[in-house]
């Protein structure tokens, strides 16, 4: 008899995926979808041919150069040349095993993240892989999806399988309705800030509640993809009528009879009433305000309009001592107002924040504001893919960001990591729609503000952090 136990949204694809049951919580699993980068997957390509093993389902894996690849415009690889090996390199084991590459300048080429959901390569129900640790972000379609590690790819290359011990469930239930001007970046900020950097560790999350199913799908991809940054590998969305009509018709989406079999399925991909969860969390997004981080980690976030933590009213004494070396590090004195901090720098990109309503928003407060780029900012927008790139010119928005000054570039991971060669000067401050502030990563001695598009291009314009709603 088939067990009517209720399940959440994880145990039901989690299960659903499982080849073998090897003890102490640890499954084998099929994966449905790998996803390669031209950091990752070049070198574990190569480790396959090493080791004499053959890609077993490249029908299955699709890969992308992303991290390395310039956004200066005209580009035709990387900026130097180990970047551009790296990227051959994709490109030859692709050709050797027939793995589907979008390379560079391919009409469908962007960031791994970006154009997963957004060619319909991920779907609800898959268990997709990538080599980049904000692979949680696919899981916004309501797919099962988390970053590995460089011997996992390998393994995934080779067996179509991955080993993983299965995590604990944790669903955040978001009530209420976001404020004007505040945006999906802002409640998972706010999130983490509250939480913590490390309080969704070893869990899977489930995203639920009414202020989620108002976000839009660009909004929910946001959200999920800073799950890792609270510890969390996965975070999930239950795919609804928005999720298939945002589906509906892209590339690798289900066709003809095959998707109306898909909606019926994709219809069960949803929490039982009375589903278990080792951890229920409430945030009221009705009292969310814009966020902007001060520190050197995504939980040192604040309101806009609030003042610098002071590390002595900390009362554990390595959190306080973090957060006095993160003010020194951002050269930021604690208890002065973030609004009104100078800065040098502004990117708005990655695969947080680079898809076609992101830009869509930070130009409508570039058109509404008539202003252009104070004179010490250098600005740069990223979009996301070749075909957020297309599809904002025929809007417009790119003549909007240039003719205030902006820097319209080509897709890729560009500012966000600086894999590609391409950094924040040391000292330099940037405000940035990224996932990431920590040490270095913007370039070494780069000071990070994480905030939402408008917020960046607000600061921008401002030639200081300051409150978007002001606009």
């Amino acid at each position: 008899m088939p067990s009517m136990e209720a399940k959440t949204l994880f145990d039901k694809l989690w299960d659903e995926h499982v080849i073998a049951d090897l003890g102490d919580g640890v499954a084998l699993l099929h994966v449905d979808r790998h996803l390669l980068h031209d950091l990752s997957g070049r070198g574990a390509l190569k480790e396959v041919e090493k080791r004499g093993l053959k890609v077993r389902n490249p029908e299955l894996a699709f890969a992308v150069p992303d991290h390395v690849v310039s956004s200066e415009p005209g580009r035709t690889g990387g900026n130097a040349e180990w970047s551009n090996l790296h990227i051959s390199g994709l490109r030859s084991s692709c050709s050797k095993w027939g793995i589907r590459l979008f390379d560079v300048n391919d009409a469908e080429q962007g960031i791994v993240h970006v154009i997963g959901p957004e060619l319909g390569l991920t779907q609800p129900g898959v268990l997709l892989v990538c080599g980049d640790s904000h692979t949680s972000t696919h899981g916004a379609l309501g797919a099962l999806a988390w970053g590995i590690g460089s011997s996992e790819v390998v393994h995934v290359l080779a067996t179509q399988t991955i080993v993983q011990k299965r995590p604990l469930r944790m669903r955040v239930n978001f009530s209420g309705r976001l404020k004007p001007g505040v945006e999906a970046k802002d409640l998972i900020l706010y999130l983490i800030g509250r939480e913590g950097a490390a309080a969704g560790t070893g869990y899977a999350v489930e995203y639920a509640g009414p202020a989620i199913r108002e976000l839009d799908m660009e909004g929910r991809l946001t959200l999920c993809n800073l799950s890792i940054e609270w510890g969390a590998k996965i975070g999930m969305v239950a795919p609804d009528e928005r999720t298939c009509a945002w589906l509906k018709g892209r590339p690798y989406a289900p066709k003809d009879g095959d998707w109306d079999a898909a909606l019926a399925y994709w219809s069960t991909l949803k929490s039982d009433e009375g589903a278990s969860f080792e951890r229920e969390v409430e945030v009221d997004a009705s009292q969310v305000e814009p966020q902007i981080t001060w520190g050197t980690s995504p939980q040192d976030t604040i309101a806009v309009d609030a003042r610098v933590p002071d590390p002595a009213a900390e009362p554990d004494p390595q959190r306080r001592c973090a957060m006095q070396t993160a003010l020194d590090y951002m050269g930021l004195v604690a208890g002065a107002a973030i609004a009104g901090t100078r800065i040098d720098r502004v990117f708005i990109g990655s695969c947080t924040n680079s898809r076609l309503i992101d830009l869509r928003r930070a130009a409508d407060l570039v058109r509404r504001a008539g202003r252009r780029v104070a004179p010490h900012v250098r600005a740069w927008v990223v979009p996301g893919s070749q075909t957020i790139k297309r599809e904002a010119e025929a809007e417009g928005l790119d003549r909007i960001f240039l003719d205030a000054g902006f820097e319209w570039r080509e897709p890729g991971c560009a500012l966000c990591a600086g894999a590609n060669g391409e950094f924040i000067a040391p000292g330099e401050r940037c405000v940035s729609t990224s996932n990431r502030n920590f040490v270095g990563r913007q370039g070494p001695r780069a000071r990070t503000h994480l905030a939402s598009p408008v917020m960046a291009a607000a600061a921008a314009l401002a030639g200081e952090i300051t409150d978007a709603r002001t606009f």
